[in-house]
């Protein structure tokens, strides 16, 4: 896509003991750009979103955000930056309304008497609003979270997310326990997002959905990144080849 990065990581290692987790990994996300991260179990996925996440500090290497180096020591650093994480388990409480999680930690108060009263029908408008900017479908925002599917809380993430100025989402394994159509939702949403203008690194053992929705494939093993490659340059043969060892491939046009 050319020009600066949204985010570039540039030899990245971790090391817990005697696991080398992260061994000199490193690639880019441009804006708008929708990138599959793809890997076997312990080739160092979660690691390295946990180091852009904040959750986890780097043994050695960076990363830089719109052009600049950055320092991300813990999650309120990358919340600053724009970069959002949903995992699998998400961060919704079942027990409120999708109007309530959606503005938790930002409600909307009026003074009346000296007290602080919500701004209830404001904050319904907004929700409605956000979730219809992105082409989400919620019975009633006024549904507690417990009642609905895992694609519909997975579209309220994403709707945060686009709503209070993210501009890097962090999606971790996000239709691991969702059904067919609720999976097909969850794509085309991922693509109403990055139409936005937003961009999102997926991770996924699924190599049908990196096929489908990414711009960019990278695939990591042991630690390293070992095929770097746009989508047009991916095959399901190839990436089980990158997977499995059989094969090394890296390239960004």
């Amino acid at each position: 896509m050319g020009g600066v990065p949204l985010l570039r990581i540039e030899g990245v290692s971790k090391r817990f003991g005697a696991v080398q987790a992260l061994d000199d990994a490193g690639f880019d996300i441009a804006r708008g750009e929708v990138v599959a991260l793809l890997g076997d179990n312990g080739a160092g996925k979660s690691t390295l979103v946990k180091v852009i996440s904040g959750t986890c500090v780097p043994d050695r290497g960076g990363l830089s955000f719109d052009g600049r180096p950055v320092h991300i020591h813990n999650p309120a650093d990358s919340k600053r930056l724009g970069i959002e994480t949903v995992y699998q388990d998400l961060s919704l409480c079942e027990n409120m309304n999708v109007v309530a999680n959606f503005f938790m930690g930002r409600e909307l108060c009026r003074r009346m008497l000296g007290f602080s009263v919500l701004r209830e029908r404001d904050m319904q408008a907004r929700t409605e609003e956000a979730l219809r900017r992105i082409g989400a479908k919620i019975p009633s925002v006024l549904t507690n979270v417990e009642f609905l599917s895992g694609g519909q809380r997975q579209a309220i993430e994403l709707c945060r997310f686009v709503a209070w100025g993210g501009r890097l989402a962090l999606l971790d394994e996000p239709f691991a326990a969702l059904g067919v159509e609720q999976t097909t939702k969850g794509l085309e949403l991922i693509q109403r997002v990055k139409a936005e203008g937003l961009s999102i690194l997926v991770i996924t053992h699924n190599l049908s959905h990196a096929l489908q929705i990414a711009d960019h494939i990278v695939v990591m093993r042991q630690g390293r990144v070992v095929g770097d490659m746009p989508r047009a340059a991916a095959t399901t043969d190839g990436l089980v080849g990158l997977i499995t060892g059989d094969v090394s491939f890296r390239t960004r046009a």
